[in-house]
């Protein structure tokens, strides 16, 4: 099985640019990790320094490569920064990376 992942630390989240599944909407300093496995990217994300990780709405989305899951989280890291695709759904961003 190949996989591979991407960790980006340090992130500040702007109100709402983040959903999780579990805890709802999540601002200010977060980390997001992004795993490819099996033809799929699942996004994670925490605050930073925290033990705990929460799943991003949308997660996972369909990804046939590395290098486009590789893509895809640096899209969603700037997305979670505040750029102008900051409302996007991970799903729209997996287009677009």
């Amino acid at each position: 099985m190949t996989w591979a992942s991407w960790t980006t630390v340090g992130i500040h989240a702007r109100p709402g640019a983040v959903q999780t599944e579990e805890i709802g909407p999540m601002q200010g300093d977060l980390t997001i990790h992004t795993t490819w496995s099996e033809d799929e990217a699942h996004v994670a994300v925490q605050y930073t320094g925290s033990s705990d990780w929460y799943t991003m709405v949308g997660s996972p989305v369909p990804c046939h490569s590395e290098a486009d899951s590789r893509a895809f989280h640096q899209a969603v890291v700037e997305a979670v920064r505040g750029g102008e695709k900051a409302e996007a759904s991970l799903e729209e961003l997996f287009r677009t990376g």
